[in-house]
């Protein structure tokens, strides 16, 4: 047995199972907000990645190129120092320091009062708390000072090489001294030996072997100890370093030590004086014999030398140095260097080079990020192109032709829903040919038939009597009878069907029902009954609609049943009290009206499309096996209306039934009814 619903429900399932939401990792949005993360994720790695290697790599530059401009700074500055007793005419020096570094530099007592300043003008921003670094050449910053060829020092020493202070060189002795230079110089090159005359930061020339190699000079005839003895100068100046020196070690209740011309002590040792490192020195340094006996350094025992000692030693002449280099030096300076808006911190300013690496760095990254999401947003529109160009079609005419499925997501199922309305308009368009050829050819019929009687009767071929007349009528009355059905469908169709809903006992419907069609079922030997429940169903509808959809119903069982046969109309109330697919509401149950029927039935392939307009099993459409075919459309129409639906189940040769279930009406205001009562008409 097989059963079809009317239209409304049957293509209501489909649509709830369409309407059924994606997970979203199959989904069209999933796959947008993966590949936009993925895209992004890439982008942001790559981007970070490339600038952090590249910007790195070039502010360390640009650094590298500040602190050395920093440096230069402070060397020039701690050498200004180093040879002026003060900060006095500094300020010439500061304004070319900020030219040339494009930078501010400020210089101020370390109470913070301005020595110089490059920033000039009133509105200046006020220096930082924090100074960049202090100018003192006796107490160098290692990281900052930039040391220079003639500035070695013993490995605790902090004061600047160039700060000589009482060891300078008359311009005399420095004239002398570099003849004689000169001198070994020549003597030197005569011999095969290149050499140069270097100055040193107290004047005092010096022969620099070319080479690494010095002591090969030692073999020559050019003697160079006359470059090193002391000068008048400097055997005063290292005299009064020894007292320094001594005095801080009696304090500490040790012995004193008599300093050589390197400011060691204990043995001498072949090295340079004060302020000219890197002398050649081929011994000990004696005191001049024909200096005066009043000039000669005094004897002086050596003290035991000892770890302790040398680091107690060490520390005095660090100190005398210190005291006696204080006059000839300035003070100290704090030092500050920031850009011209004011910050401590430069602002790096990356070179043409560096920008365009990392201008070239982010287009490439902008590149593929464009290229990869080009590439998935073809992907994704391609179906959708698709769509558009099947619709284009359609709208012009031309035959619909589905478009390929791509997957289960929402542009999957965005082309399998526009397929299912290609084929569903082309069966509508086949639908609506069908229909015009079948409306044509009803109204032809009964049009012909009044056409060629009147013709009959104005030829004078038929007698206008009585029969005449009725036949007329009878033409007339079923060509009314179609425009009437195409008016209801009409009207169903725009909604426009006009209903009178009233409580209806079912049982008393469905007896007139019986009784309008029971001549009929007579005069074709079927017998017509009516079955019912105790208590009769009841429900809220229009009686003249439903007697209607009945009525139809029963008359297609009547014409279709062969004689002999049996038609039966029942009605019970389903799903009383429960939430079936068909109760209405809680209480009230579904009231079902079936129209069985014992005759040819309905073969399998008619069967869906026994409520489409204009169907016939037989396509002769012939008056005598039956109607227009609008009868079972306007059941269904009339039945949707009402809140209901209708199906049919047929087996092909042994009968048909056809049920509409409509909601139940409430309890209130039904008539008691005898027990199940069936009629027989």
């Amino acid at each position: 047995m097989r059963r079809t619903r009317g239209h409304g429900a049957r293509e209501q399932e489909p649509r709830r199972a369409d309407r059924a939401r994606l997970p979203l990792r199959r989904s069209l949005l999933g796959r947008l907000l993966a590949v936009s993360a993925l895209v992004a994720a890439c982008s942001v790695a790559a981007t970070a990645w490339i600038a952090v290697q590249t910007t790195s790599g070039a502010i360390k530059q640009e650094q590298g190129q500040n602190l050395t401009a920093d440096a230069r700074i402070y060397d020039t500055l701690l050498e200004y120092a180093a040879r002026n007793p003060t900060w006095d005419g500094v300020g010439a020096t500061v304004r070319k320091l900020a030219r040339e570094s494009g930078r501010r530099v400020a210089l101020t007592t370390q109470g913070r009062q301005p020595l110089a300043d490059s920033a000039t003008e009133p509105t200046a921003p006020a220096l930082p708390p924090q100074a960049s670094a202090v100018v003192d050449p006796l107490s160098v910053d290692t990281v900052l000072a930039a040391r220079g060829a003639d500035g070695q020092g013993t490995g605790a020493d902090r004061i600047d090489p160039r700060a000589v202070g009482p060891f300078r060189l008359s311009a005399a002795d420095s004239r002398t001294l570099r003849r004689t230079a000169d001198d070994k110089v020549a003597c030197l090159n005569r011999a095969g030996i290149a050499s140069d005359v270097v100055v040193g930061a107290s004047g005092r020339p010096r022969v620099q072997i070319v080479g690494n190699d010095p002591e090969r000079a030692l073999g020559t005839r050019c003697d160079l100890a006359a470059l090193d003895t002391p000068t008048r100068s400097e055997r005063k100046a290292l005299d009064a370093l020894t007292e320094l020196a001594d005095a801080c070690l009696k304090r500490q209740g040790r012995e004193g030590v008599r300093l050589n011309s390197d400011l060691s002590w204990g043995d001498p040792a072949p090295v340079a004086v004060p302020g000219d490192p890197g002398a050649v020195v081929a011994r000990p340094v004696p005191a001049p014999r024909d200096a005066p006996a009043e000039q000669a350094a005094p004897s002086v025992e050596m003290p035991e030398l000892t770890g302790e000692n040398d680091r107690a030693i060490a520390s005095c002449v660090g100190t005398a140095r210190s005291e006696q280099l204080s006059s000839y030096v300035a003070s100290p300076a704090l030092l500050f260097i920031g850009d011209e808006g004011g910050a401590t911190l430069p602002g790096f300013d990356l070179s043409p080079t560096n920008t365009a690496r990392i201008a070239g760095a982010a287009a490439l990254v902008l590149a593929l990020t464009v290229g990869a999401s080009v590439f998935a947003g073809t992907r994704l529109v391609r179906p959708l192109h698709a769509l558009t160009g099947a619709a284009q079609r359609m709208r012009d005419g031309e035959q619909p032709a589905s478009v390929p499925v791509s997957g289960d997501d929402e542009v999957g199922r965005l082309a399998a829903a526009f397929n299912d309305m290609s084929a569903h308009r082309a069966r509508l368009e086949e639908q609506r040919k069908a229909m015009v050829s079948d409306v044509a050819h009803e109204l032809r019929t009964p049009l012909s038939n009044i056409r060629g009687w009147l013709e009959a009767a104005q030829d004078g071929l038929a007698d206008p009597d009585p029969a005449f007349v009725s036949s007329l009528l009878e033409e007339a009355v079923l060509l009314q009878h179609i425009i009437d059905d195409l008016q209801d469908l009409a009207a169903a169709d725009a909604g426009a069907l006009r209903l009178h809903p009233e409580l209806v006992e079912v049982r008393e419907l469905l007896g007139q029902v019986a009784a309008a069609h029971q001549a009929r079922a007579e005069n074709a030997g079927v017998t017509l009954a009516v079955t019912t429940t105790a208590p009769g169903p009841a429900l809220s509808a229009d009686p003249v609609r439903l007697r209607q959809a009945v009525g139809n119903l029963v008359s297609n069982a009547v014409r279709h049943t062969p004689e002999g046969g049996r038609v039966t109309l029942r009605a019970y109330v389903e799903g009383r009290d429960a939430s079936g697919p068909y109760a209405s509401e809680e209480g009230r149950g579904t009231v079902v009206i079936e129209v069985t029927d014992t005759g040819s039935g309905i073969p399998a392939g008619g069967l869906p499309h026994v409520f489409d307009r204009f169907w016939r099993a037989e396509k002769s459409r012939s008056r005598r096996t039956g109607g227009s075919g609008l009868g079972l459309a306007i059941v269904r129409k009339l039945v949707e209306a009402h809140g209901g639906t209708v199906e049919a189940t047929s087996t092909e040769g042994e009968g048909s039934t056809f049920a509409l279930r409509l909601p139940g009406a409430s309890e209130q205001g039904r008539r008691p009814a005898p027990d199940g009562m069936t009629t027989a008409f």
